[in-house]
């Protein structure tokens, strides 16, 4: 006996799923245009300066910007609703939006990289320290503020990228920090500060990527926090009727999470009795589980828990096998 929510229309009503899309494409509209201005005075003290140090902080809240537009495409589309060919929905665009995120991080943090190696070989006097203090540090506000807007929103909605995103612009506030230490250190007669941080941006840059790029790859092989898996299992054993959990599987879809289980009950119930269970497990699970919008719960007997009482048996196995063989 399956299980699954099926989509409440109400009339008049937004429903919560299109809600938190829509706050979440909020967020990341906000986040842009906060991070793009930052950027561009940035860039305006780059060249007045020739700070390279900065110039590596400016590309990257440059690229963090722009990683806000392949976020707001996947959220939009996942606001279609599923069809024939998609019947999940395009709700996986979110992960694959995470995938050109993680790009973007990584070449801006090679370029930085690039052009920090440069100045070792072509060094530029660099003035207007005041001024590349101030930029250091309006970056360091306006990624602090577009990181806590992020991964609140982020939270609220499920987001894992959201919030991913949020930490990156949290860690950007901290390397825009460290232009204030190569303006201190250019002050003290270290010009060689500048490249030498501007390595070290680009360094932090990359292990950005590199974190990031594992959580999502994690997402789209359907990878989730072992703990989630206990919750939903301590929240259906919960339910009276349930004797056992046999089979639990959990995915990512975007922001929100698709479940799938067997739970096994008394052999001598009714189909309306078993059907009950499942339902009452449905609303324990939609309850305690934030994000999760589709349980799919199959009805074991007692007498026949599991997975392997579905499977066909060896012989009828390899005359399949032999079958598909003559076909081919």
């Amino acid at each position: 006996m399956d299980q699954s929510p099926s989509p409440a229309h109400t009339h008049g009503v937004i429903e919560p799923a299109l809600l938190l899309t829509r706050k979440g494409m909020k967020a990341v509209s906000w986040s842009f245009l906060v991070l793009m201005l930052t950027a561009v005075f940035q860039l305006i003290v780059v060249i007045y300066s020739g700070s390279v140090a900065l110039l590596a902080d400016t590309v990257h809240n440059f690229g963090d910007a722009l990683t806000a537009v392949p976020l707001f495409f996947a959220f939009w589309l996942s606001l279609r609703p599923p069809s024939e060919r998609y019947t999940y929905g395009l709700g996986r665009a979110e992960d694959l939006a995470g995938l050109f995120i993680v790009a973007v991080i990584a070449i801006t943090g090679l370029y930085a990289g690039y052009e920090s190696i440069l100045r070792f070989f072509h060094p530029q006097e660099v003035t207007g320290l005041w001024a590349i203090g101030l930029a250091g540090l309006t970056g360091f506000m306006g990624n602090e503020l577009v990181a806590r807007y992020r991964m609140r929103v982020g939270r609220e909605i499920g987001s894992a990228a959201l919030v991913a995103d949020g930490q990156h612009a949290r860690v950007d506030g901290l390397t825009s920090l460290a232009v204030l230490v190569s303006v201190i250190a250019i002050t003290l007669g270290f010009p060689a500060a500048d490249p030498l941080i501007g390595l070290g941006i680009s360094a932090a840059i990359l292990v950005i990527a590199w974190n990031s790029g594992t959580t999502v790859v994690s997402r789209i092989l359907d990878g989730v926090d072992p703990e989630l898996v206990r919750d939903i299992r301590q929240a259906v054993m919960h339910v009276p009727g349930v004797i056992k959990i046999t089979e639990v599987r959990v995915r990512w879809l975007g922001h929100r999470i698709l479940t799938e289980l067997n739970i096994t009950v008394d052999p001598d119930l009714s189909v309306e009795e078993g059907h009950c269970i499942a339902m009452e497990a449905r609303h324990e699970l939609l309850f305690h589980i934030p994000c999760l919008s589709q349980a799919t719960i199959h009805i074991d007997p007692a007498s026949a828990p599991g997975e392997d009482w579905h499977c066909t048996n060896d012989h009828d196995l390899a005359c399949h096998e032999k079958d598909m063989v003559k076909k081919m």
